[in-house]
């Protein structure tokens, strides 16, 4: 992919810039405008203290609505909903991940 696939998401006031291909642009901005809100909401809560902690709160947050959906009649999970969430949460770890481009 070129840097021109490359889209700037703000959460919880740091930038990440990740790869994504245009016509994913809306859905990824979507997630990380969800992300974000869900990150805030439990940083606002007070109980859970750091950024990654409050990362994988939000993600397990998440994840138990969207598991929780899947038991719902009127909205089913499908197959495709779950891979565009493992494809979204591969994103969100590569962007959470050190950089791992050689310093020089």
């Amino acid at each position: 992919m070129s840097s021109s696939n490359s889209v700037t998401v703000q959460i919880l006031d740091k930038e990440y810039s990740i790869m994504c291909p245009p016509q994913e642009r809306g859905n990824l901005l979507a997630a990380a405008r969800y992300l974000d809100g869900k990150m805030r909401e439990i940083r606002s809560g007070g109980k859970v203290i750091g950024g990654e902690r409050i990362a994988v709160m939000a993600a397990l947050n998440i994840a138990h609505d969207l598991l929780n959906r899947k038991d719902s009649p009127e909205l089913p999970a499908s197959g495709a909903t779950r891979d565009q969430v493992r494809s979204l949460l591969e994103r969100v770890d590569l962007a959470l991940a050190p950089d791992q481009e050689p310093k020089g």
